[in-house]
């Protein structure tokens, strides 16, 4: 599809008169089903692979098995080797909940309590059949790959002393966020993918198993991340951001701080189509791009082909 000459402003959505308040809705066509994924054109891709100087490759993807148990009362994923014989074996999977480890959110994991999923498609649609609308499938079949930026908050927070626990409730804030990428020459293109390192994976594999078991059972959980807030989500949307994604279980700080109001996620997957990324394994890459002092590289992800799939693990790498 050809792209809009000009992107709207955040204090200029919705973006189709007629369509919901702050919705990029009819933005890249009436039908569209990939969302802000349409900002990866093949001209973006082909200036993001120029990026890769030294061929170290970043795989984004942490293990299946972890977070154990899985957070958000989701499944533990069963393996069964099925011996075919002396030398051949085959594996099967049971209980495989996409979301349980690192994850995209596709546009049918989370919609708009008030105006329903991505483009006005509503639950009905949602089958997982022939003719289900927005799955997976869609972002999979184009592939993800563009021009990655990380903003490494955790470091910047150590560094500056800043008040920040990745295991509680704690807050980053939009004007915190644009001062450690920019201490850390960060700059922003339409079309990036924005990967923010928080900290959390760190933090939780320094823990106890029995820690674990209290974190995965207690509710809410309790989680680090952007702060909710127009300021937050203004600077997601202005800064035309194809896909965003950190370390953390939500993107966002959990749970919600005005219940009313709900989470971003109502935002920026149900009215902008731009997908999420949770559980992203950002350490290595973190501690690669602050040696290098350079924190952009090309970035690969391809979700599962599945028809009218929810959510994916991202099959993520960040090459430098």
């Amino acid at each position: 599809m050809k792209l809009p000459e000009r992107l709207p402003s955040f204090d200029e959505l919705p973006a189709k008169p007629g369509q919901p308040p702050r919705s990029a809705w009819g933005l890249f066509g009436d039908d569209d089903q990939v969302g802000t994924l349409n900002l990866l054109t093949p001209e973006r891709v082909a200036s993001a692979a120029q990026l890769v100087r030294r061929g170290q490759v970043f795989a984004l993807n942490w293990e299946l098995e972890l977070p154990n148990p899985p957070l958000f009362f989701r499944e533990n994923l069963r393996q069964t080797i099925k011996r075919n014989g002396p030398y051949r074996h085959d594996d099967v999977y049971d209980n495989f909940n996409t979301q349980s480890s690192t994850q995209w959110d596709g546009l049918t994991h989370y919609g708009h309590r008030r105006h329903g999923f991505y483009n006005g498609v509503t639950a009905t649609e949602i089958t997982g059949q022939e003719g289900t609308r927005n799955g997976i499938e869609h972002w999979a079949r184009r592939g993800i790959a563009g021009r990655g930026v990380l903003v490494d908050f955790a470091r910047w927070a150590q560094e500056r002393g800043a008040a920040f626990e990745p295991g509680r409730r704690s807050e980053i804030t939009a004007e915190q966020l644009q001062a450690a990428a920019r201490e850390q020459g960060v700059s922003f293109e339409t079309g990036d993918i924005l990967l923010v390192r928080t900290g959390w994976i760190a933090w939780y594999l320094a823990l106890s198993w029995e820690r674990r078991f209290r974190l995965a059972h207690n509710w809410p959980l309790e989680a680090c991340g952007l702060r909710q807030g127009e300021d937050s989500l203004r600077f997601l949307w202005d800064h035309h951001f194809a896909a965003v994604a950190a370390d953390c279980p939500a993107f966002e700080a959990y749970p919600a701080a005005d219940p009313e109001q709900g989470l971003m996620h109502e935002t920026i997957i149900g009215l902008w189509g731009m997908p999420i990324g949770e559980l992203f394994n950002l350490d290595l890459l973190a501690a690669d791009c602050a040696a290098d002092r350079r924190s952009e590289f090309f970035l690969t992800s391809a979700p599962l082909n599945k028809l009218g799939g929810v959510a994916s693990p991202p099959n993520a790498l960040a090459i430098k």
